[in-house]
């Protein structure tokens, strides 16, 4: 068993390091190698176990920047944070990048796209030595949120888990090995608030798939709209950033939820909260044993 997977009593906890002009959770403020390195080792001093670092905005309606820009972002930035000994994921959707970011010394390729935006990275990962995190997709950011795409006639923890096995599949077929592979149900992608509710809620089915399981719940739209918050598509950006922050108490109500049915990562921005959250979820657990 990688040690990746060794039991450790709570899941591990990914840090997001968004190395973007754009992202809709911190507008930009780790774009400099210097401000993301130091924010990925605050994330790490603060219990993260992973750090997942992204080039490029999967916010709905984001532009994609181009390959050379992606490389520029991430690479260093993965080296330096490598090279310190922290446990690296690289978030994207280019083989390109999944290949210098493994030589640059991560481990981990998580592809929101689950090798359909770029098939090759399947390949590129299993070449690498990497782990492979494929997460349920339907589009890219421009698109995903059509509503052709957020129709799921049998149910979405039904049609999710399928299309999940069908990434499975196609990653075998590159040369990925079960135990090099992680599933993710996509939350906020291609799915509406309640869809998201229902993934958090049916969480078991996807478990029961056999494979360890990441999910991202921070700081999504869905959150927001259970607390009843306006468009965030029409907040200045200031107010975007406060409502994005006030979003982490219904945030750790959902990761105590997936740390009390069994997921292996939470990927989150807010370390501290998660590693307190799951710290109670362990105590409570050893007081019942």
């Amino acid at each position: 068993m990688s040690p990746l997977f060794s039991p450790i009593g709570r899941p591990r906890v990914m840090g997001i390091v968004n190395v973007t002009p754009d992202s809709f959770s911190d507008g930009g403020r780790f774009l400099a190698t210097d401000d993301a390195v130091a924010h990925g080792v605050q994330l790490l001093d603060e219990g993260a176990d992973l750090l997942d670092i992204g080039g490029e905005s999967t916010r709905p309606g984001a532009t994609r920047p181009l390959v050379e820009e992606e490389l520029a972002r991430v690479i260093p930035v993965i080296s330096e944070l490598s090279a310190r000994g922290a446990v690296i994921s690289v978030d994207t959707m280019r083989a390109e990048v999944a290949e210098a970011s493994l030589r640059a010394g991560a481990r981990i390729v998580n592809d929101v796209s689950g090798g359909l935006a770029d098939p090759r990275i399947l390949q590129v990962t299993a070449d690498g030595g990497g782990t492979y995190v494929a997460m349920h997709w339907r589009a890219h950011s421009t698109q995903m949120q059509q509503a052709a795409l957020l129709d799921y006639p049998r149910g979405v923890v039904t049609e999710v888990c399928d299309e999940l096995l069908r990434r499975v599949e196609s990653a075998r077929a590159a040369g990925l090995e079960d135990d090099a592979l992680v599933l993710d149900p996509g939350l906020g992608f291609s799915k509406s608030a309640e869809h998201n509710w229902q993934l958090v809620a049916g969480i078991d089915r996807v478990l029961d798939l056999g494979f360890p399981v990441l999910v991202g719940a921070s700081r999504k739209t869905f959150l927001g709209h259970l607390l009843g918050e306006l468009d965030a598509g029409a907040e200045p950006a200031a107010d975007r950033l406060r409502s994005v922050g006030e979003r982490e108490s219904a945030h750790v109500a959902v990761n105590v939820v997936l740390a009390q049915r069994g997921v292996w990562c939470l990927r989150v921005h807010d370390v501290r909260a998660a590693r307190d959250a799951l710290a109670a979820v362990q105590k409570i657990q050893e007081v019942s044993a």
